[in-house]
């Protein structure tokens, strides 16, 4: 009895076949040339790009957004990923340690201090950089 339910159900309901294609009944190799069928695929890669780059010129002009990061945001990115990502990977260099040696507490707080101090580290050594203004 314990075979006959597991076949139950374990056994698909219908006939999976995907040679149907999706809901619309489309193939993908059928139907990838139906927008533009005389062009080579290369042309049509750059066809696309080149659209895409208008839309994408379109859309900075339209919300005024430039390319360009400012300095500012990405050394505070980079203030937070040391003060959060030192500590945690001393903590899980340590964990590993602790659960090789069987020691749990001790490599796993001795590496997350070291932690903390090689990211203070970090973030004394970055604001001791300057930047050129208007960079």
């Amino acid at each position: 009895m314990a075979v006959s339910l597991s076949a139950m159900f374990l056994a698909p309901v219908w006939p999976l076949n995907f040679s149907w294609g999706d809901a619309q009944g489309r193939h993908m190799a059928e139907d990838e040339n139906v927008e533009v069928p005389k062009l080579s695929p290369d042309s049509r890669l750059e066809s696309l790009d080149e659209r895409l780059e208008r839309l994408q010129q379109a859309e900075a002009k339209r919300t005024g957004a430039s390319k360009q990061v400012n300095p500012n945001d990405r050394i505070l990115q980079q203030l937070f990923g040391h003060l959060v990502g030192a500590p945690i990977g001393g903590a899980v260099i340590g964990w590993g340690l602790d659960s090789l040696f069987k020691t749990f507490p001790t490599f796993f707080l001795l590496m997350l201090f070291v932690g903390f101090g090689v990211g203070v580290r970090n973030v004394m050594r970055i604001s001791k950089t300057r930047t050129p203004p208007g960079n």
